[in-house]
């Protein structure tokens, strides 16, 4: 026969939920970060292939 779980108690179940929302806040700052590194292409991490640059060139001339 199936037995209920004993309930967990609010403070845990709220500090699971502020991990696990501070861990989504850090994951966040992190991809705007390299979103800003690559559209600033500054970075010396990432290889940058500009091909928009040379198909404009191309249409020009």
């Amino acid at each position: 026969m199936a037995v209920p779980k004993k309930r967990k108690s609010k403070a845990k179940a709220r500090s699971r939920k502020a991990n696990w929302k501070r861990k989504a806040f850090h994951s966040s700052i992190k991809a705007l970060s390299l979103a800003k590194s690559s559209f600033s292409m500054k970075s010396n991490s990432y290889i940058y292939i500009l091909d928009n640059l040379n198909t404009d060139s191309k249409l020009e001339a």
